[in-house]
């Protein structure tokens, strides 16, 4: 049969406009675990204005050089809208650590990740391999208090620019002396009862950082000082600054160094690499901590967040999460290696209903925990559903 120019050409016009319906007609993913009929979403998503709900997801597809490919999606994310980022700014903080440690090592400095230190305040000493452990597992606040120290402000924030890492990290976490600009010095021995140091760091001065200029830096009502309530939004202006995209962006770095220039990576030895990378996904019964108090889930949110159950042994979700002030913050790689699933996400939300802070009242395991935790199995659904 004969067809006419004109008649092949409206059949491929049809075709090409079929296939960018059907494209178009499928819909975002995240958009479709954030409309599910759970309980556990719908609560929030009625009001996530309310919640102040952030959310990535990154789909990872591999070529047939198993290359991995990225597809990201968001959900009212906004790098000017201020959430405290609570314990989420360890994970950098963790990744430097390394970073200076090489440097170190560079400039003929004999230490390592496992050589004991103390700060001046401290009456025994770590490793930072230890601090790191406890950093991921439990997400220790003297741990990241004392990587804080051997860092300075100066350092962490110069870092993160040379890195085109948005955020700004200032103080300490759950400490009398915050907001100090000056370091304490510290003590590094081979061992403990060693009466010669192999290195010691000096005091940092560093310079007074800026207060943040974004939005929503106001919160709340009300917030508890010396056991007062002070009748007035508490101001953020001068606390810790870490958005969203600039968290999702470390997982990426870290989990795929490979996708960014040398600039952009965390700069870490071999060994130390493979050693973080571990240290992310432990769980705190695989490094010693009593499974009663500190079950599976203990800093896990996504998937198994609302469970005190076991977390299945094919299942390894590499991440670091935060909660303080009524935020919950986890940032996430998840890995199934049954069903050859990966995917990346991040999320924020709020839960302090009535507004007050540091009264220790807010909704973390009634609606933050629950949500995340399904908005993970969500999206793992979708996920198994594309195997």
């Amino acid at each position: 049969m004969f067809l006419s120019r004109n008649h092949i050409k409206n059949t491929l016009a049809l075709l090409i406009l079929t296939i960018l319906i059907v494209s178009c007609s499928k819909e975002n993913p995240l958009e479709i675990a954030l409309k599910s009929k759970s309980k556990l979403i719908q609560r929030v998503m009625k009001s996530y204005d309310d919640y102040e709900l952030q959310v990535i997801y990154t789909q990872i597809e591999r070529d047939k050089n198993d290359t991995p490919i990225f597809k990201d999606f968001e959900f009212n994310v906004n790098d000017s809208l201020y959430f405290y980022p609570a314990s989420s700014v360890k994970f950098p903080i963790a990744l430097m650590a390394l970073e200076k440690v090489k440097e170190l090592q560079e400039k003929e400095v004999h230490i390592n990740r496992k050589t004991s230190f103390k700060t001046q305040n401290d009456t025994l000493y770590t490793s930072i391999e230890e601090a790191i452990t406890k950093i991921f597992a439990v997400s220790s606040n003297q741990s990241y208090n004392r990587l804080f120290e051997f860092l300075g402000q100066d350092y962490i924030n110069n870092n993160l620019k040379s890195k085109n890492l948005n955020g700004r990290i200032s103080h300490r976490l759950s400490a009398f002396h915050a907001q100090n600009l000056k370091t304490q010095s510290i003590q590094f021995k081979n061992n403990p009862d060693d009466s010669i140091s192999v290195y010691e760091q000096e005091a940092i001065e560093n310079l007074p950082l800026p207060k943040l200029t974004i939005k929503r830096l106001l919160k709340g009502k009300g917030y508890i000082y010396n056991d007062t309530l002070i009748p007035q939004p508490k101001d953020f202006s001068e606390n810790n600054y870490l958005p969203l995209r600039s968290l999702h962006d470390i997982m990426k770095r870290v989990q795929f160094p490979e996708k960014y220039s040398a600039s952009e990576r965390f700069d870490i030895k071999p060994d130390d690499y493979a050693f973080v990378l571990k240290a992310m996904s432990l769980l705190p019964q695989e490094v010693g901590y009593d499974k009663k108090t500190y079950y599976d889930s203990y800093s896990k949110f996504f998937m198994y967040g609302d469970t005190k159950n076991d977390i299945p042994k094919n299942i390894r979700i590499y991440n670091k999460v935060g909660s303080a002030y009524g935020y919950l913050t986890d940032c996430s790689y998840i890995k199934d290696t049954h069903n050859t699933i990966e995917f990346m996400i991040s999320a924020t939300i709020h839960v302090n209903k009535n507004g007050i802070y540091n009264d220790d009242n807010y909704e973390y395991f009634e609606v933050g925990i629950p949500f995340l935790a399904q908005l993970g199995r969500e999206i793992y659904q979708l996920e198994k559903r594309e195997q």
